[in-house]
């Protein structure tokens, strides 16, 4: 949509702003706008831009057309760019204050708009709106951008609407989103660089014998790439959810194997099941470009070759990318929750299948072939504003050896990287009935499947309260850094994931597995009301 913004005064090109979301990863609908108010000097302009969020497909299992997720590219023209900024939020621009000509007077210079989201309340997780900051760039959606993003403090949740104010100083673009996205185009680029590092002959990761392969093509014919690399007895995976309904089974496989899912969400996201988590895919990002050594000096670091000596590592940066396409909070393009396709626990409802989840079922049945020692499910939370796991608690595989290796991986990572922390996320669930209702969330399933340590990683659209950053919030460079330090991680808990005995009493205390809680005292903050059975949290909707 085009809106035209002029008055009376001026003789200069009409101050033009169009709202589209034809990017990867786009969703808005635009409602109204209203029309412009045009200082007395000329030289200033406001107006009011309402949007809608659109919902994914229909989801059949949860019987609800999620939304939560938007992105969306703000374009003006015809200003009179008398200035380089590139403008900010609720900045006072004052009237006559600017030395300038007579022949500028009329000229519109600034253009303050007051975004709205007019149905924000009626998202999968208003009450996560609270605290939350949108992310806005003048720069592009490619990586070479990626420290452009900031968060627009003046965002606010009042009377069901989630607004924000920006003033634009120069002509051309701005982009706004719930999170920066990950674009497909940028899933490719990841793709072909990783595949061009692997084909390189004597290159520095060819010792350790990388692979590059397709898994499955999506409903929409994109494709599920896997690369693999590690001369590790132990494999490790790392993608977004995907597969059958097979039985349960507890076995030890006997080809060791570490899954590390890094499973996004929505702009997949990918390595997001959901789509809208784009953070995950850039976090896959950051553990690839290290593993592959793309980008460095001609040598893998020292602590990368002696995990890739421990591991045989599968990634699978991007399990949804239909629904990353789409800009999807939750859904591929027939509304199928990736993270409630990996069994079958409803009588009504098989999973995985082809014809509804062909992702999970390529790499749940990739799964089977290689066995599982670790898993790493990696997503984005919209309401907690911390880094932070959850495991298969409850489930019939969780036990003190699980117990303690859960809590001493979390103390690892927390070691390489102080976004880390154990005391805040999910509560776990009330009873062992209650857990049993969500086997078909990978990280449950996938852990007890294989009887591995498995674990489902969260990072925070908002702010990490950790080490806060109001002006970037938890940004892409964030993300890919805790991708990079998963590597140490890693490394740590390698001689423990299958070890017999009571090896957790050489633990020290602060590697304890700590229960974890959802209730912090922060100003502003609301608890979640309202939840689905998507949510891996009793649900009282």
């Amino acid at each position: 949509m085009v809106m035209a913004l002029e008055g009376t005064m001026s003789p200069s090109p009409k101050v033009k702003i169009s709202i589209t979301a034809s990017h990867d990863g786009g969703n808005i609908e635009v409602i109204s706008h209203t029309e412009s108010e045009i200082s007395t000097a000329g030289r200033t302009a406001k107006c009011t831009v309402t949007v809608h969020v659109k919902p994914d497909v229909y989801t059949e299992l949860e019987k609800i057309a999620h939304m939560q997720y938007f992105s969306f590219r703000a374009f003006v023209s015809g200003l009179h760019s008398s200035t380089s900024s590139s403008g900010g939020e609720n900045e006072d621009v004052e009237d006559g204050k600017e030395e300038h000509n007579e022949e500028e007077d009329n000229s519109i210079k600034f253009l303050t708009v007051q975004y709205v989201v007019a149905n924000a309340h009626a998202v999968s997780y208003p009450d996560a709106w609270p605290g939350t900051t949108i992310c806005y760039t003048d720069g592009s959606l490619e990586s070479s951008d990626d420290a452009s993003w900031r968060r627009n403090l003046s965002t606010k949740y009042v009377d069901g609407k989630l607004t924000w104010s920006q003033i634009h100083t120069v002509n051309g673009s701005m982009f706004f989103s719930y999170w920066p996205p990950y674009t497909y185009n940028r899933h490719l680029k990841l793709v072909a660089d990783c595949s061009a590092q692997i084909s390189t002959r004597g290159g520095i990761c060819s010792d350790y014998n990388p692979t590059i392969e397709s898994l499955a093509q999506t409903l929409e014919g994109r494709e599920i790439e896997c690369i693999s690399i590690g001369n590790g007895k132990l494999t490790a995976w790392i993608q977004h959810r995907q597969h059958p309904g097979e039985r349960l089974n507890t076995r030890v496989p006997q080809h060791n194997a570490i899954f590390l899912f890094f499973l996004l969400t929505a702009l997949s996201n990918n390595y997001y099941l959901h789509e809208g988590e784009s953070m995950a895919e850039f976090f896959a990002e950051g553990f690839l470009h290290r593993l592959l050594g793309i980008g460095a000096d001609g040598e893998l670091d020292d602590a990368t070759k002696i995990m890739l000596e421990q591991y045989r590592l599968y990634i699978v940066p991007c399990m949804c990318p239909d629904g990353a396409v789409l800009g999807h909070l939750r859904t591929n393009s027939v509304g199928a929750n990736q993270n409630r396709e990996w069994a079958t626990v409803h009588d009504h409802y098989e999973a995985p299948t082809l014809e509804r989840s062909p992702e999970v079922h390529a790499v749940l049945s990739k799964m089977d072939e290689t066995g599982v020692d670790f898993f790493l499910d990696v997503h984005g939370d919209e309401e907690l504003p911390y880094v932070f796991f959850s495991g298969a608690e409850k489930t019939p595989v969780w036990g003190d050896r699980i117990k303690h290796l859960h809590g001493y991986f979390i103390s690892c990572f927390q070691r390489a990287n102080s976004d880390v922390q154990k005391d805040i996320g999910y509560p776990p669930p009330d009873s062992e009935e209650a857990a049993l209702k969500y086997m078909n969330v990978a990280t449950n399933q996938v852990s007890n499947r294989f009887n591995c340590l498995g674990l489902t990683l969260e990072m925070p659209f908002k702010d990490c309260a950790t080490n806060p950053d109001p002006e970037r919030g938890f940004s892409p460079d964030r993300a890919k850094n805790l991708g990079l330090n998963l590597v140490e991680a890693l490394s740590d808990v390698h001689p423990y994931l299958r070890a017999e005995g009571e090896f957790w009493s050489a633990f020290s205390e602060e590697d304890a597995y700590v229960v974890p809680t959802d209730s912090f005292k922060e100003e502003g903050f609301v608890m979640l009301k309202k939840r689905f059975y998507s949510d891996v949290r009793p649900t009282d909707a």
